[in-house]
């Protein structure tokens, strides 16, 4: 069965907050408009519900429909095992545990997409993507939304753009430079990141990162 509804029309059906409360799901119809009938894994961090255990998951099923021929998987620090349903399954742990985070992807294998919508802290942001992105098959895709809270001391963040803070905004916008590593006029030993980012693409509370071989080089004297 080939899916053609919308993101949009499909997160209000679901009454998933990726549309009428964020408007994420717009910029999901373009960057995932590539999986919609393939078969492959996604990973979720975060079901939602809190620490209810029979609530949450309206995102997760609004991935099963959008991805008719994908396994949906999601991550919470509650135990949601009584949300599963076929093609959907739910592993409890913390994504600020890199031991939990390597386990789980093993368990399930390749990732096609993954999308960070958990507690939004940013130290723990950072802990489940440098994990992670490594983890993701080339040619996937890596989301982190709500980040927002890079701004909010609450969640780890700040709003005195010149501090110290290490903020998720301040340490994708650092890899922005590795995209174009290639043409530094300096010795420089490129990172992982360098390496196997192709794209970052940020909007209002939401970053998107592709991954694949970053190696072009201008051929400009």
């Amino acid at each position: 069965m080939e899916i053609t509804e919308s993101l949009i029309a499909l997160a209000t059906k679901h009454k998933a907050d990726k549309w009428n409360l964020h408007w994420y799901a717009q910029h999901y119809d373009v960057h995932f408009q590539k999986f919609r009938n393939q078969k492959f894994n996604l990973l979720e961090i975060g079901v939602g519900g809190y620490e209810n255990t029979q609530s949450g998951g309206e995102s997760l099923r609004m991935w099963k429909e959008s991805f008719p021929k994908a396994m949906i998987y999601g991550i919470d620090i509650y135990d949601k095992k009584s949300i599963e349903e076929d093609r959907v399954k739910i592993f409890q742990g913390s994504q600020d545990d890199s031991t939990f985070l390597r386990n789980t992807a093993n368990q399930i294998g390749s990732l096609g997409i993954i999308i960070d919508d958990g507690s939004h802290i940013n130290n723990h942001i950072l802990t489940s993507f440098m994990t992670l992105f490594p983890l993701l098959d080339d040619g996937g895709i890596y989301v982190i939304e709500d980040i927002q809270t890079s701004y909010w001391p609450d969640y780890g963040g700040s709003s005195d753009l010149n501090d110290g803070t290490q903020t998720v905004i301040k340490f994708f916008k650092k890899l922005v430079d590795g995209l174009n590593y290639k043409e530094y006029k300096k010795v420089y030993d490129p990172n992982y990141f360098d390496k196997n980012i192709v794209s970052i693409h940020f909007y209002h509370n939401l970053i998107i990162i592709h991954k694949g071989k970053n190696d072009e080089a201008c051929i400009l004297p």
